[in-house]
């Protein structure tokens, strides 16, 4: 490996800004460490910890899907479209 390649390891692929914090997981990552179809309880005992973001802030993924009566998710999109219809979509707040 020559020292060029090391150089370009290690800065990041994509440079991070000044800005503040932002509470709480997208919640397309969280989908990602799920596998479809998923069952609410399941999800709920792998993930349901997680803080997901939302416009008001970070919220509990237990706490919103206790609002949801889908009892199993077909697909990662369902989840992700099911997830932002309760928490709602928009500008995420910031610390």
């Amino acid at each position: 490996m020559s020292d060029n390649d090391e150089a370009e390891e290690s800065e990041p692929a994509v440079e991070l800004g000044e800005g503040p914090d932002v509470a709480g997981e997208p919640i397309a990552r969280v989908a990602s460490r799920l596998t479809w179809p998923a069952k609410r309880s399941d999800v709920l005992a792998q993930e349901g910890d997680a803080a997901v973001r939302s416009p008001d802030g970070a919220r509990d993924l237990d706490e919103v899907l206790a609002d949801s009566d889908v009892p199993l998710f077909e697909s990662r999109s369902e989840f992700v479209a099911e997830v932002e219809e309760l928490v709602g979509r928009g500008p995420v707040a910031t610390e």
